[in-house]
């Protein structure tokens, strides 16, 4: 079957630029999914986005549907004949909705019956009649909020459209695409090239933007010439350039023949926090920041401009010009702010609503400080500093900076609380208190930041689930998801012995008649350990290893991290798998026989050399193992566990333990489950799969 290139461009006014990566994406599969839905065979895809245009090239793209046949079964032989051979109104009623008679189809016969089939050879489709369909339905697909009209077009997009390619081989395929027609023209960059451009084959597409339309457009290419761009800027300058990688995507998504300008801003402004700066550079004026080998800020910035300029002078006048009123903004917020103390705040805080049943965020404070002494005792952080810095905790929300910038709390609040004089654990806590922001995200390193980070987000989950607003699909307006596994993290990576449980209970207790749920703690529990199952299986650790320790419900993240661990371990043992079948046959067996009986092993009634040789072995290497696990060394514990292996298998050989004599049945029973408790100290590992 012969293939052909097909070439789609959508161009636009400029897209939404922190949408462009996303639409880029969605617009290939959808055309991808396309094809593969029609049976269309394809080679590789390629992409192409910029702040005017979605395009995919499509190479080798078979230019037909293959045919195939087309198989409907009937009813039953037995159905659709009488006696004396005549049709039945079934089999007519068939025939008739196949288009053809009751002599014309064919029998099928199979081993559990016979019945009536028709079949035909489908003839399959040329691809220029599919495409179009094909396109519509990837456009409409697209993850666009909210569409929009043109005109008096009827046509919804995101952008105003003005032309179409739609290019297979040398051939136009002729379709109206969002109430334009397809040609084979495109459109260059809009100052550099003037002209519309004729695209002779898909091939051509890319080299011919390149060279004649003065347009990159292969956005991951046109990203790393950004960030070139950038880098020699900076180097230029002295520094560095701090190059987020979400700006950087924004930035690349608003320019389409990219060309790098420096400016520079007054030294005084140095004296204001550089996370002030560089949120109002980045946020407001999408520049990238430069700093010294030491990582300090320097009175530099990189801007990306759609054009070279002949006049670079005047272009970065502008750009210094536009940025200085901002500055000016956070110098005055910053020299405001400091006329107060953070504690000042303490008292507006009252009338701040944190959520209507729950209290102002005041409220909040209050509890937060119960509860983060409570954690910094068992830390070993001073209660008296926890207390501190959660009621301080909230009032830099409350500043002129933070009323600007609200990505800045907590940043502003360790500012403010040195200046004000607050000890250096405090004024860190009150930054370590959102931690983790994001996904790889720092940890709290003080103990009273993690102490104030997890009490908090504490505080919020039993509140929240306590009045009966727990997330639901995709909704999660108070990220409680985030802050369940911010405070699993912060456990288990900072290998805290923090008892979750009772914590969970604590802030119940300490919400009182606020939470409505009596059972509100246990049920951030179990969404805490589902979050927690997420975290192990990014993390590669098997669903049954997760099980497997989930069912003894450990009370502790940092315990119960160690738990699958050696889990996990245990399993790559040679021992492992006949051991997790037969505790899962002893489980079995107990369940079967209404649970192990009461009162300890009798070795009077051991009567099978196998059953004596199992309770000796059970007994010293309990011994062996009680300080591993007083030591809360599962690993050790288990690879000690494994030893009983020869011993267990021999006793299923040759023992039986659901025997008549009950005093020797119960005894066998009773051994089994002194075998099981042992793993059971760690995990179920009859949960393992084999």
């Amino acid at each position: 079957m012969t293939a052909r290139d097909l070439l789609i461009e959508i161009g636009t006014e400029e897209l939404p630029p922190k949408a462009l990566k996303k639409l880029s994406a969605a617009f290939a599969a959808g055309i991808e999914d396309g094809f593969k839905k029609v049976g269309l065979s394809q080679g590789p895809m390629k992409t192409f986005a910029t702040p005017r245009r979605l395009a995919v090239l499509v190479s080798q793209l078979a230019t037909q549907q293959a045919d195939k046949e087309v198989v409907r079964r009937g009813p039953a032989i037995t159905a659709a004949f009488k006696e004396d051979g005549c049709a039945t109104p079934a089999a007519l009623g068939f025939a008739k909705s196949c288009g053809v008679t009751v002599e014309q189809l064919e029998k099928l016969e199979a081993a559990e019956g016979a019945w009536l089939v028709f079949r035909k050879q489908e003839k399959g489709q040329a691809t220029t009649a599919l495409i179009p369909g094909i396109v519509d339905a990837a456009l409409a697909q697209l993850p666009i909020p909210k569409r929009m009209r043109w005109g008096a077009l009827t046509a919804e997009f995101v952008r105003p459209v003005h032309w179409v390619i739609l290019l297979f081989g040398d051939q136009v395929v002729d379709a109206e695409i969002l109430s334009v027609r397809s040609g084979r023209e495109t459109r260059g960059h809009r100052f550099l090239c003037e002209k519309s451009l004729y695209v002779g084959e898909p091939a051509a597409y890319e080299p011919q933007l390149e060279t004649e339309g003065h347009v990159v457009p292969d956005f991951a290419k046109r990203r790393e010439a950004v960030r070139g761009q950038i880098l020699e800027a900076a180097a230029q300058l002295g520094g560095t350039a701090v190059i987020d990688e979400d700006l950087l995507d924004e930035v690349t998504s608003m320019v389409e023949w990219p060309a790098a300008v420096t400016g520079n801003f007054e030294q005084r402004f140095l004296d204001v926090p550089s996370e002030a700066l560089i949120s109002t550079m980045k946020g407001n004026q999408k520049y990238f920041h430069v700093v010294d080998k030491a990582g300090n800020l320097l009175p530099h910035f990189i801007t990306l401009a759609n054009i070279p300029s002949r006049d670079i002078a005047a272009v970065r006048a502008g750009n210094e010009r536009v940025v200085r009123p901002r500055l000016t903004d956070a110098a005055f917020f910053w020299n405001q702010d400091r006329k107060h103390k953070l504690a000042d705040h303490l008292d507006a805080l009252k009338s701040v609503v944190f959520q209507n049943k729950l209290g102002s965020l005041f409220d909040k404070s209050l509890r937060v400080a119960k509860l983060a002494a409570e954690i910094g005792t068992a830390l070993g952080a001073e209660p008296a500093h926890c207390e501190r810095a959660a009621m301080l905790s909230k009032c830099d929300l409350l500043s002129h900076m933070v009323g600007e910038f609200p990505e800045l709390q907590g940043i502003m609040g360790r500012y403010y609380a040195r200046h004000d004089g607050e000890p250096g654990d405090i004024a860190a806590a009150l930054d370590e208190q959102y931690q983790p922001r994001f996904a790889g995200d720092t940890l709290p390193a003080t103990g009273v930041g993690q102490a104030l980070a997890i009490a908090d987000k504490i505080d919020t989950l039993v509140g929240i689930f306590g009045i009966g607003q727990a997330p639901t699909g995709d909704k999660d307006p108070f990220a409680l998801r985030r802050a369940a596994l911010g405070v699993l993290r912060i456990a288990i990576e900072r290998r805290l012995e923090l008892d979750l449980v009772k914590l969970l209970e604590s802030a119940q207790s300490i919400l009182g008649a606020k939470v409505a749920a009596k059972n509100a703690a246990a049920q951030v529990y179990d969404f805490m350990m589902e979050r927690l199952r997420a975290y192990y299986s990014d993390a590669g650790i098997h669903v049954d290893e997760f099980d497997a320790v989930i069912a003894m419900r450990p009370s502790q993240p940092f315990d119960f991290d160690r738990r699958v661990r050696a889990v996990g371990a245990f399993r790559k043992l040679p021992e492992a798998e006949s051991l997790a079948a037969a505790n899962k046959r002893i489980a079995n067996i107990l369940k079967q026989a209404g649970n192990a009986p009461a009162g300890a092993l009798n070795a009077a009634h051991l009567k099978e050399a196998a059953e004596q040789a199992l309770a000796g072995k059970v007994s010293s290497v309990r011994a062996e193992v009680e300080p591993l696990f007083a030591a809360r060394d599962y690993e050790g514990a288990l690879k000690k566990l494994a030893a009983l292996r020869s011993t267990v298998d021999a006793f299923f050989d040759k023992v039986m333990v659901m025997v008549d004599d009950v005093d020797v049945r119960n005894n066998r029973l009773c051994l089994l489950n002194d075998l099981r408790n042992l793993f059971l100290r760690v995990a179920d590992v009859s949960r393992l799969q084999g």
